[in-house]
């Protein structure tokens, strides 16, 4: 079986949690207040930002052979330069300071996956951050498109309040088709197995952003 088969097959639990989560399912369906869509932008912001920085350690310490895995690196990150800042236009949009957001602090559950991620990289196996990936824009393609549409119509919000979500909704389609032909390359075991750790511990870190912010009652679950 494939690479890329397998790790679905092995990660399926923890996607399936991550897609329960109360918060996430009621931004799904639009049921959210202002109030928490830009606090999901705002955990969006400090976690997004670090995606560049993120593939480029991965880079540095990945082997100049094989090419392809470097030559995939650089695409990811022509691809994520400058997402952050869609991220704090659409916070502008909805009438939030965005410079209040670049200089804040994120949720220690957005820290705490970012600072996982880097521990991967430097720690474990740099090509293990795929789980990382996988776990983002999978997530993206299965509910950002969905929640915009909904949240649009439930706030009465612009379209300029959703580029982050309608982008990556998008977006995401065409890099899960680039990311299963990567991991169809990948053939170490222990590579594969530490890309499905990544992804598993990643599932229940993004989860945890998403159960930190605040419901409509503002208190947090």
């Amino acid at each position: 079986m494939p690479f890329f088969n397998d790790l679905m097959n092995a990660t399926e639990t923890e996607r399936s949690e991550l897609l329960q989560v109360p918060q996430l399912q009621a931004g799904a369906r639009g049921e959210i207040s202002l109030d928490t869509y830009v606090a999901f932008l705002t955990e969006a912001y400090h976690h997004v930002k670090h995606t560049v920085p993120l593939l480029m350690a991965c880079g540095s310490r990945l082997p100049q052979q094989p090419r392809w895995m470097l030559d995939a690196i650089t695409e990811y990150i022509d691809e994520e330069k400058g997402h952050e800042e869609w991220i704090l236009n659409d916070i502008t949009a909805c009438g939030a300071d965005a410079e209040t957001v670049r200089m804040g602090q994120p949720r220690p559950a957005t820290e705490m996956m970012v600072a996982y991620a880097y521990h991967t990289i430097e720690r474990i196996n740099p090509v293990a951050f795929f789980g990382m990936v996988l776990v983002l824009e999978g997530t993206s393609i299965e509910l950002a498109t969905q929640a915009a549409g909904a949240l649009q119509k439930n706030l009465n919000l612009p379209d300029k309040a959703f580029s982050y979500l309608t982008s990556h909704g998008a977006l995401d389609i065409e890099h899960m088709g680039f990311y299963e032909g990567l991991m169809d390359k990948i053939e170490d075991p222990q590579s594969q197995q530490q890309i499905i750790h990544c992804a598993r511990m990643i599932y229940r870190l993004y989860g945890d952003i998403f159960r930190a912010l605040p419901t409509d009652n503002g208190a947090n679950s």
